[in-house]
């Protein structure tokens, strides 16, 4: 057939002009005539027809320009990913910049209101020495004037040759320059105030936090190592009756990852340190504490790489006397609370218990209750209990409970159901009873309007007790 070139005229034969080319010689990789075969250089060779290997050769260039266009089509897609690249790395970094010039302007302002905070200071101080000098010169002036009008004046009598008008005034003169020269006391002569000013500050650590301002990302390539100290907010640390509230952050620019807090405390007696909270909070509240006790506590965080070093310690005072309430949140729903949960009755016949806000450990307490009202012979019990008393019977019926109940002339003391010691003097209307809980001595004694009744209630109690009481709808009574 004919060529790419339409016209032109088919090659022939390079050997054998002008036969034209009609097989190819796969051996040799070269096209050949009909001669080339007949003289037998190619006879051996694998030889096939021309136009099924134009054919071949031609799909299998198809095929690798389609695996090159495709690659080319990946290539341009590929600039355009970067040049949308070099845009956003632009974006990005005048974010960046900007936010960096904002974070240290807003480091510079700081400065600059702190530094004229302390030129305030240093102006104050300066004002007070001003001050305590021009009032040490004045006064000495004014007294000196007074020494040198003295003196001038007894020049002039000394001068005087009258002697028996010089005694006449010369004793109250001498006692006059006598007193002028006491006046001149010890440290009279000397300065109030030094020039020094005693301001020191010190600005070094400061200094190296902005030598080591950087980049956080920067600094991950540094192994991970155990947390830094914590600092303790000792403003927000306080104490409310027995129990301590701590709060704590970690130092600013701290990269080193924390995962948690050990925060341990004392026995309240200056004895062992114990763990009462480990977790991620930085704030904790521990109750149920001794009263009129004295605490350390200290926290120290952890992570991966181990335990960090111990916080310093703080010391916390709990209140040397317990100010409680009646407990909605522990009481048994049909007890209804009022006068800021001061006052107790019920909703049902049956008794129903509250308990007290406070926990007693140690130590001694007294605290009293008031019949506000009492109809119909109801039994009303006073006393202590744990926090997992039952609430749903009269105090002292269960192994929780230690009370004394009452009726409108008698009384008995109550612990796991048993009934002791049934004591003359009931309540009423109006009466007090009282209860003394003394923890050095182990024991529980009860008072109706001050009048003790029987022996102590109960002896060898220990343990943690909360105030607690016992009645029905016949009964209110307040704290």
């Amino acid at each position: 057939g004919k060529g790419a070139g339409g016209g032109r005229r088919a090659p022939t034969c390079a050997e054998h002009d002008p036969e034209s080319y009609s097989m190819y010689c796969g051996s040799c990789r070269t096209p050949v005539c009909c001669r080339c075969l007949e003289e037998g250089k190619h006879s051996q060779h694998d030889v096939k027809a021309l136009g099924a290997v134009w054919k071949q050769h031609k799909a299998q260039l198809s095929q690798a320009l389609n695996g090159v266009s495709d690659k080319a089509k990946e290539a341009k897609e590929f600039l355009v990913q970067l040049k949308n690249l070099l845009q956003q790395i632009q974006e990005n970094g005048l974010d960046y910049e900007a936010c960096l010039v904002a974070q240290c302007d807003a480091l510079v302002d700081a400065l600059t209101r702190q530094k004229a905070k302390l030129l305030t200071k240093v102006t104050k101080e300066r004002e007070h020495k001003l001050k305590v000098v021009w009032d040490q010169i004045n006064h000495c002036t004014l007294k000196l004037r007074q020494s040198t009008g003295l003196m001038e004046y007894c020049l002039e009598v000394i001068k005087e040759n009258d002697p028996s008008g010089f005694l006449q005034i010369s004793d109250a003169l001498i006692k006059r320059v006598q007193v002028s020269q006491e006046q001149w006391v010890k440290g009279a002569l000397e300065p109030k105030v030094s020039a020094e000013f005693d301001l020191t500050l010190d600005s070094e650590p400061l200094l190296q936090s902005i030598h080591q301002l950087d980049f956080i990302q920067m600094k991950c390539r540094v192994p991970v190592t155990v947390p830094p100290v914590p600092l303790l907010q000792l403003e927000k640390c306080c104490t409310r009756n027995n129990s301590v509230t701590l709060a704590w952050r970690m130092p600013p620019l701290s990269h080193n990852p924390v995962e948690g807090y050990i925060l341990e405390l004392d026995d309240g007696d200056g004895g062992q340190f114990r763990e009462v909270y480990v977790g991620k909070e930085t704030l904790c509240t521990i109750d149920g504490l001794h009263f009129n006790s004295t605490y350390n506590a200290r926290v120290k965080a952890f992570n991966s790489s181990g335990v960090g070093p111990y916080s310093k310690t703080v010391i916390l005072q709990t209140s040397d006397v317990a100010w409680f309430t009646f407990d909605p949140s522990s009481a048994h729903r049909d007890i209804v609370l009022s006068n800021d949960n001061q006052t107790a009755t019920c909703n049902s016949y049956d008794d129903r218990v509250v308990l007290g806000t406070a926990a007693f450990s140690k130590g001694v307490h007294y605290w009293e209750l008031h019949v506000d009202r009492y109809d119909n012979h109801p039994d009303p019990a006073f006393g202590i209990a744990r926090i997992n008393v039952v609430k749903d019977m009269m105090l002292g019926k269960d192994d929780k409970a230690w009370a004394m109940y009452v009726d409108n002339n008698r009384s008995w003391f109550m612990h796991c159901n048993s009934h002791t010691n049934r004591t003359e003097g009931g309540v009423s209307k109006g009466a007090t009873v009282g209860v003394l809980l003394d923890l050095n001595k182990h024991n529980l004694t009860f008072y109706i309007n001050g009048q003790q009744q029987g022996p102590p209630a109960f002896e060898n109690i220990e343990g943690v007790f909360m105030p607690a009481l016992s009645l029905n709808r016949n009964v209110q009574a307040s704290l």
